[in-house]
């Protein structure tokens, strides 16, 4: 019955896709929102399979994934500004302080408020600290080539949206190595000396640089063979743009295989793709074909989250532990984020946008349903209240 239940999922999806944004154009209320309170009043009906993460971990884990990087592959298309050090500074402000300095507040938090043990603590904060690149993208900037190209860090008027996009494809991947590290603590012990040495070389290091090089490598192969002359086979014509989803699966897929950081190559290797025949119009129908697919496995998401609230997923949540969400969102994030802006040359109202919109979704749904289905932690059912209470308010 589930399979059939997704099926009709994916229907309402697909339909509210289309129809949702019409009718929201001019009304304060947003796309996610209506899906999850859809999710919400559906599966109050009697009769429906229950939504259970903790349970169906496999389930939240996968579905969750493949939305995450066809997110990224999005995020990647659309940046039209060419990776630099100087022209990504507040990029690399907020991965360098910012994504740091929130997982180890949320993990003290986790720790002290809610009496999380130590692999808990740290997991809730590396699940929570990415920003995600799902429920952030109406603030990001918008298709190829609507953005300015190749302005610097003090130009242009759209700092604010470069910075969230960049921030939120490039953490969901960089934050890995923390979600593996709640895991070592889980499974070898607290001692650092048992597993510190190999965490270093191989989650921070080989898995980082594998995500880079061949994201690197399958873009510039794959935008070899998609920029030639334009296809004149009907068939052909009909199938253009479908190339993102190709250039998706094949970065992650490959890099996963050789234990890399599949989130990280896909992000790069859609970047890639983006830098090469920067005028060429099927960089539009490229990125077009991604945000579809995306608002698609949006939209399932959301409604089987809002199946989740539902059935009890807040259940477990106590009022400390209510208080430390809503901490998290309005507290922890926007003082993260305002700390590696220091010295930024912005307006203080543009550094704390960037600050604020810390917001949590898919990529959160997916570090927890990968660690729990890795590892057995404690308190399983207490972490997916907390995630699902900040992601919650975060969509409000």
């Amino acid at each position: 019955m589930l399979y059939e239940l997704l099926l009709v999922l994916v229907g309402i999806a697909v339909l509210g896709s289309v129809l949702v944004p019409q009718w929201l154009s001019d009304r304060p209320f947003s796309t996610p929102i209506l899906y999850v309170v859809f999710g919400v009043v559906v599966f109050s009906l009697p009769l429906l399979p229950t939504v259970d993460p903790v349970e169906q971990t496999g389930l939240s884990r996968r579905l969750s994934e493949l939305v995450v990087i066809v997110a990224l592959t999005g995020a990647g298309l659309k940046l039209d500004r060419m990776p630099s050090l100087r022209g990504w500074t507040v990029t690399w402000r907020l991965l360098g302080i910012t994504m740091p300095v929130t997982i180890g507040a949320i993990a003290l938090v986790g720790w002290g408020a809610l009496g999380l043990l130590a692999p808990s603590a740290l997991l809730l904060g590396a699940v929570l600290a990415p920003t995600d690149p799902v429920l952030a993208s109406d603030v990001q900037v918008g298709g190829p080539g609507v953005g300015e190209e190749d302005i610097g860090p003090h130009d242009g008027e759209d700092e604010v949206r470069f910075a969230l996009t960049s921030e939120a494809a490039l953490n969901d991947g960089l934050a890995f190595p923390f979600t593996g590290a709640a895991i070592l603590l889980a499974t070898v012990g607290l001692d650092p000396t048992e597993w510190l040495g190999d965490w270093l070389l191989i989650d921070v290091g080989y898995k980082i640089l594998a995500g880079l090089v061949l994201g690197v490598a399958i873009g510039w192969v794959l935008a070899r063979v998609m920029f030639v002359d334009q296809p004149t086979i009907e068939l052909v014509e009909a199938m253009e743009g479908v190339e993102a989803l190709a250039v998706t699966l094949l970065a992650y897929g490959v890099t996963e295989l050789v234990h890399g950081y599949g989130f990280v190559a896909v992000f790069v290797a859609a970047l890639t793709i983006r830098q090469y025949e920067r005028t060429h119009d099927y960089h539009d129908r490229l990125h077009e074909t991604a945000e579809t697919i995306e608002r698609l496995l949006t939209g399932a998401v959301l409604i089987l989250f809002g199946g989740a609230l539902a059935d009890g997923l807040l259940a477990p949540l106590t009022v400390p532990a209510a208080l430390a969400g809503v901490a998290i969102v309005v507290l922890v994030r926007p003082a993260a984020g305002l700390l590696a802006l220091v010295g930024f040359p912005r307006s203080l109202a543009e550094r704390s946008v960037i600050a604020f919109y810390g917001v949590k979704g898919a990529g959160s749904f997916f570090y927890l349903s990968y660690a729990l289905d890795t590892a057995a932690f404690a308190q399983p059912r207490l972490t997916w209240a907390v995630v699902g209470f900040v992601v919650a308010v975060a969509l409000l």
